[in-house]
Parts: structure tokens; sequence; C-alpha cells
């Protein structure tokens, strides 16, 4: 299809939609009875009895009702299907159409951006944890929970590690009478309505929302961190004032499976903390003192955090010696990781 023809295929199909709003009332009154006299329909609408017959006369030629000219003139509803079966046949080509011109748009690397369409912050969460390859952390309102049940438990079968935040903690079902771990490697709730909400996967697709953003026409935002490096000040703000301040629905799964990788140096460390038997780890990341990068690879020695669990490390024996990794934007280590793998060996 031609560009002027599908300039002229979508003006068609928008005149058929572009009801006024008398149009639109009477169209609804109709449908709901079946059958409506141009007096009914005046009783149950706000339409002023001078222009409900042209109101529904417009209806009949854009074929959504008929008009049987008795006394008083009768309008009938037509089957919607009937009514708007030529404008489905039509959409389906049209998209069609479209989809052989579309080109994906192209994202920067550090693509950061705000949004504040609700849709468009529902459609990224669902974005980011579909797309999670293996780790995902996440603060969801228990009815988000619900709307990504499934693909959460999709995304727990594919061995993905998830802690679950729950806000407010008043909302969230007990751990009693809902299957949390088909969805959640870990679950806390927070007591709260300010606690946002917010979904890191891989440490580098995050995305950061108010819960007032997601209520319909109300001026909020939302951040998106889409493969960005500053994914991981989402990851730290959940690590520290979130995960920290809420109340243990599941506790973490002691019998977890290696190979296994890691994101977050916390994560990879609450793992391998009092666990028996031997670890080895690749570490990808950069040198704390160059900021070129770095790949490690050795048996773990040692693991740790601080008292306060603001920092955390592995201790790795390579070829060359003994080196220190921690997290993104580590200053004591030698390494900052950005992905870490550990297996047995």
């Amino acid at each position: 299809m031609s560009s002027e023809d599908l300039g002229d295929e979508l003006a068609r199909i928008n005149r058929r939609f572009d009801l006024s709003e008398y149009e639109t009332s009477a169209y609804l009154a109709v449908l709901e009875h079946g059958r409506l006299t141009a007096a009914a329909i005046t009783e149950r609408t706000d339409i002023p009895q001078p222009r409900v017959y042209d109101t529904v006369r417009t209806l009949e030629e854009r074929g959504l009702v008929e008009l049987r000219e008795s006394r008083p003139i009768e309008v009938l509803a037509i089957d919607p299907k009937e009514a708007f079966g030529d404008i489905h046949a039509s959409l389906d080509t049209l998209v069609g159409d479209l989809e052989t011109r579309y080109t994906t748009p192209a994202r920067d690397t550090e693509a950061t951006s705000l949004v504040k369409s609700r849709s468009t912050i529902l459609r990224r969460l669902e974005a980011i944890i579909e797309g999670a390859e293996y780790e995902l952390i996440l603060s969801l309102t228990p009815a988000l929970v619900d709307r990504f049940a499934d693909v959460l438990a999709e995304r727990r079968e594919a061995g993905v590690s998830t802690e679950l935040l729950l806000t407010p903690a008043a909302d969230a079902p007990p751990a009693d009478e809902y299957d949390y771990p088909t969805i959640a490697t870990a679950v806390r709730a927070r007591r709260g309505i300010t606690t946002p909400v917010l979904a890191v996967a891989d440490g580098t697709h995050a995305i950061y929302a108010t819960q007032d953003a997601l209520v319909a026409d109300n001026e909020r935002y939302g951040v998106v961190f889409d493969r960005s490096e500053l994914g991981f000040l989402v990851s730290g703000f959940f690590d520290t004032l979130l995960w920290t301040t809420a109340e243990v629905v599941l506790d973490r799964d002691d019998e977890r499976s290696f190979p296994r990788r890691y994101a977050s140096i916390r994560r990879c460390v609450a793992d391998l903390v009092g666990r028996d038997g031997e670890f080895e780890a690749l570490v990808e990341g950069r040198d704390v003192e160059t900021g070129e990068h770095r790949s490690v690879a050795g048996q773990v020695v040692d693991v740790g955090t601080n008292g306060a669990n603001q920092t955390a490390h592995i201790i790795v024996e390579t070829e060359r010696g003994r080196v220190t990794v921690g997290g993104q934007v580590a200053a004591y280590e030698d390494v900052e990781a950005h992905e870490l793998r550990i297996e047995r060996p």
C-alpha cells in the first residue's frame, strides 16, 4: 500500500470512530436497550430533543444503527460484529502494511528517559521483567504482582534470581495464602504507600516510578535507565534503603544451584556466605584505579561484608595472586564487578 493509500485508509478509519459526545451517548444507550425511540434516547442521555434526530441519522449513516420509520421513529442497534466487521478486516490489513514500513528506533547505549504515561510505565515494567536473564529485583504493589504473575513465574522457572519487595505490606497476601516461591527467590513486605515501584534486570535495565505515577490522570513520572550503568543507582537504593527496612515474607532459597550469574556483589556474597565447598569465579568489570576493562578468574578464597553491610566483596585467587572484587563504584577493592559467574570446580 502506498503512502497516499495508507493515509487515506487511516483517515477513513478515524472518521468511522470519530464520534461526537452526543453520538457516543446515543449509540451506547441504543446498544444497552436494543431499540429505543428518539424520545427515550433523550430521557436516557443529555442530548437535547432538537438534536437527537440529527444524531441518530448520523449513526445510521455510519452503519452503527438502523432507523425504523414508524410513529414514533425507532432506533435499532446493529450487532457490533456486523457494524464493525469491515473495520476489523481493514485494521488487520492496515496494521500489516504499517508493520512493513516500521523501523525499530535505535536506542542510545546510555538511554535515560522520563515517562509520564501510566501505560508506558507498565509496558516498560513488563519488558524489564521479561528481559531478565539471571537477576531481577522488584518493588511492586500486590496489584502489580497479580498483573505480572505469569511472566514472573516464567522468569523463576528459567532460573532468574528474583528479590521481590511488596508494598504496602497491609495489602500483601500472607505467605500461607500465596505461592510466592513460584514467582520469587526472596520476598519482603514494606509498610507505607510512599515506597516507589521499581525494577532492575541484570543490573542494567531499570525503571523507577512513584506509586502515584500508576494512577490514571496523575501528573507523576517514571525514570527509565535502558542498558545503562546508572541502573546500579536504583539497585543500590533498593538494597540499602528499601530491602533492609522490610519484613521477611519468604527467605532466600538455601539450595541454590550453580553455575549462577550475578549483577550484584551483595547477592553473590549472600549466596556464598556459610556455604560449604569450593567455588570458582569469573568476573567481568573494570580496574578501580585505571578504569580499564578487567577480567578476573580463579578460586574464591574469601567473601564478606563490612559490619553495616554497606560494602561486600569476594577475594579470588588467580594465577597472578589474590584480587579483591567489589560492586559498582568500588573504592576499597581492586576490581569493580559488572557481572560475576560463580560455579563449582
